[in-house]
């Protein structure tokens, strides 16, 4: 029943995506047929724009505007290039094509529609998710991937060419990345009653090793960093339709805490899309308060992370948890950080015996 479910929402999805775009389109041909400068209008990303919603503990997009319009020369090009970008974006969704945010840049030159940079064109399609509500994703454009997922859940795929094939993520020993084939297949079966998302490589290869999928029943997800969007999409994705607790752990500095808190509550960047965070997920660690308790080896904190220490502070995101002011003023009081390989110093399970089986004990 669930797999039927998730079907009719993919081909419910692509649908609407599709519809969008042709909207899009429909809007500036009426426009000509009326005889007057077709006008794009968008909400704002301006800063000014950009407001903290703590009921969908997010950010979101306010109530300014703004618009493109083929009267003003100055914008004859960015319109030019976002009405170009819908037409590709509408070829990939109708043929289920993929392409990469670079494939776009070089694509544009097929069309003899130039970028002067990888920036501008990456702008104009994040344009193009302001204009319709769509993510990127769904228009099938994705970075290049980077992160990965181990664990006991079978997937069933949907791309041409295999659908209906399936896969268990336990198949690859190095994890199976997250790409476009991963994010929009079906959830077949699980066993697993958690996720852990982990933010470096070498961790996540080590849980790997120590069978941490098995002795604490969870999906491993290696965010590489700060989190892909696609990879944040698919935790929300675990964590709705699998019913799975999320458990973040990342470095213990200031990044790291950022990095727990874009999968939490998503980025000012994204603030015109959902479904890009998992509100309810947990920050478990590396804490300020662990590097006390645990005696870590460290390294001081730069100027850098003290100015970032200091901005997180301010921010809505980290105002209302008393969890999250505590770190951060922990961090100040210590001023330093230390990384989660640090547990290494009293062997090299420690950090899966001990204190990983403490932490989610504590963060539950």
């Amino acid at each position: 029943m669930e797999q039927k479910k998730h079907k009719s929402r993919v081909a419910e999805k692509k649908n609407e995506v599709v519809a969008s775009l042709k909207n899009f389109g429909t809007r500036i041909y009426d426009q000509l047929d009326k005889g007057v400068f077709p006008t794009i209008s968008m909400p704002s990303r301006s800063t000014e724009n950009i407001h903290y919603d703590p009921h969908l503990r997010q950010f979101i997009l306010g109530d300014k505007s703004v618009s493109r319009s083929a009267r003003n020369i100055r914008h004859v090009k960015p319109f030019t290039q976002l009405s170009w970008a819908a037409m590709f974006s509408n070829e990939l969704t109708i043929q289920r094509k993929t392409s990469t945010l670079r494939d776009v840049y070089y694509s544009a030159q097929a069309y003899n529609m130039t970028f002067k940079d990888q920036q501008e064109s990456n702008n104009i399609i994040t344009d193009l998710e302001t204009v319709t509500g769509f993510s990127r994703e769904d228009f099938s454009i994705f970075p290049e991937e980077r992160s990965a997922v181990f664990g006991d859940l079978t997937i069933e795929y949907t791309v041409p060419g295999y659908e209906g094939k399936t896969l268990n993520l336990t198949s690859h020993p190095d994890g199976v990345l997250i790409g476009p084939a991963l994010t929009s297949s079906e959830f077949a079966h699980t066993t697993a009653d958690k996720v852990i998302a982990i933010e470096k490589g070498g961790l996540f290869t080590r849980f790997i090793e120590e069978n941490v999928h098995k002795k604490h029943n969870a999906l491993l997800v290696l965010t590489a960093g700060q989190a892909p969007r696609q990879t944040r999409h698919f935790i929300r994705r675990l964590h709705d339709e699998l019913n799975l607790p999320v458990y973040i752990f990342t470095d213990g500095d200031p990044w790291g805490m950022h990095i727990a808190m874009v999968i939490i509550s998503g980025s000012a960047n994204a603030a015109h899309l959902r479904e890009l965070n998992t509100p309810d997920a947990v920050w478990s660690g590396v804490w300020a308060t662990d590097i006390v308790n645990y005696k870590l080896p460290t390294d001081p904190l730069d100027d850098v992370d003290i100015k970032r220490l200091y901005e997180l502070q301010k921010d809505p995101r980290y105002q209302n948890d008393p969890l999250w002011q505590r770190e951060i003023k922990t961090f100040l009081k210590i001023r330093k950080k230390a990384e989660q390989e640090a547990f290494s110093r009293y062997g090299l399970t420690y950090i899966v015996d001990e204190y990983l089986p403490t932490k989610l004990k504590q963060t539950t």
